[in-house]
């Protein structure tokens, strides 16, 4: 079967599914499969299976097939087709809730280089991100991940993503007001206060500033008692990002002192790049480039600490979506570095280097 041939039965599958003959159109589907040598024609009849499994709640089926759509983009060796099969894999793993495995796919999608793909797809990989950390109870990483595809949403004018976004924050909300209620029950004062800090930075991604506010202050009172000064830190960064976005800069910067103050006794290298971050977009918006100058060197500085850039080209880790590759002695590199280097060793410490795995 050639192309155009493929391309009309995958069609011809397309309108038995949609006027309500699921059945039929995956027997077409399947025959197509069987018959087609288009290696791009087969990548998109199996991406029509993984859909229509998925609608049809038949998840071992969809996975069964999402494998098999993976082998066809490897051997089309096309990083969009790549990124399309990685995403039906981790969507797969997710409805089956193997949410690890959904959170290692997702990470793969993101690691892909630059594609045509990326900025339709981008959305959906944070949503399915999402709602497996939602799986694990992650909620601060959930919110974070519904953030970001909620961005992609709004910036694509995608309103299924949208709106797909919007149920699972239903469901993420629903879920963190009854561990609120259970920590109610049982006094669980640190599970509280992780409770209420969710719940103002989901009022805060809503623009509803003047419900945020209270819920940061609970949050806040309950982690001074209890001594949780990391809790603290990110209660400051989102009361830090309520200022900016009311346009309160010089009590955004108020916060953020505080919250470097805090970050920088316990070690938090992460809580300071996040913070030197928003202080460089703060001053960077008042046009004030000293300081600007100051905390992007600091940031810099907290990357170095951290071990944050490849050794190979200097760069910081994280600043583009780029597939790394830890060595056995620990130190990360871009893969694509250690490929133009062609070593096997650890150019930081020079030992000997076994088989490498990817993070």
């Amino acid at each position: 079967m050639g192309q155009d041939q493929t391309k009309q039965q995958i069609e011809k599958g397309l309108q038995l599914y949609q006027s309500n003959q699921p059945e039929k159109a995956l027997q077409l589907w399947m025959k197509v499969l069987e018959k087609s040598s288009d290696l791009v024609g087969r990548f998109r009849v199996l991406g029509c299976l993984v859909t229509a499994y998925s609608e049809m709640g038949r998840y071992k089926e969809m996975l069964k097939f999402a494998v098999v759509q993976i082998d066809t983009a490897r051997e089309l060796e096309d990083a969009n087709f790549l990124l399309e099969s990685y995403l039906n894999l981790a969507r797969s793993n997710e409805k089956l809730c193997e949410f690890h495995k959904t959170i290692s796919y997702c990470k793969t999608c993101l690691g892909l280089p630059g594609t045509r793909a990326a900025a339709q797809l981008g959305g959906q990989v944070s949503l399915s991100m999402g709602n497996a950390f939602l799986g694990l109870s992650l909620f601060q990483k959930a919110l974070e991940s519904f953030e970001k595809a909620l961005r992609y949403a709004h910036n694509n004018d995608d309103a299924m993503l949208e709106c797909r976004v919007c149920c699972s924050l239903g469901s993420f909300y629903a879920q963190v007001k009854e561990s609120m209620k259970i920590a109610l029950q049982h006094g669980d004062r640190p599970l509280q206060a992780l409770c209420l800090l969710c719940f103002a930075d989901i009022h805060r991604s809503r623009g509803d500033l003047q419900t945020a506010f209270p819920r940061y202050d609970s949050a806040m009172s309950i982690m001074i008692e209890i001594g949780n000064r990391l809790g603290q830190v990110q209660v400051l960064l989102g009361v830090a990002k309520c200022w900016v976005a009311r346009k309160a800069l010089d009590k955004a910067l108020d916060a953020i002192e505080k919250a470097q103050d805090l970050a920088e006794e316990v070690g938090n290298k992460l809580g300071r790049l996040k913070l030197h971050r928003l202080s460089e977009d703060i001053y960077r918006s008042k046009g004030l480039q000293r300081e600007l100058r100051t905390h992007v060197v600091r940031f810099h500085e907290c990357v170095e600490e951290a071990g944050l850039y490849c050794g190979l080209c200097g760069e910081s880790i994280g600043e583009r979506n780029s597939r790394l590759q830890a060595l056995p002695c620990s130190h990360i590199f871009h893969l694509r570095c250690l490929q133009n280097n062609g070593t096997r060793s650890c150019p930081n410490c020079r030992r000997s280097s076994m088989k490498p795995g990817f993070v």
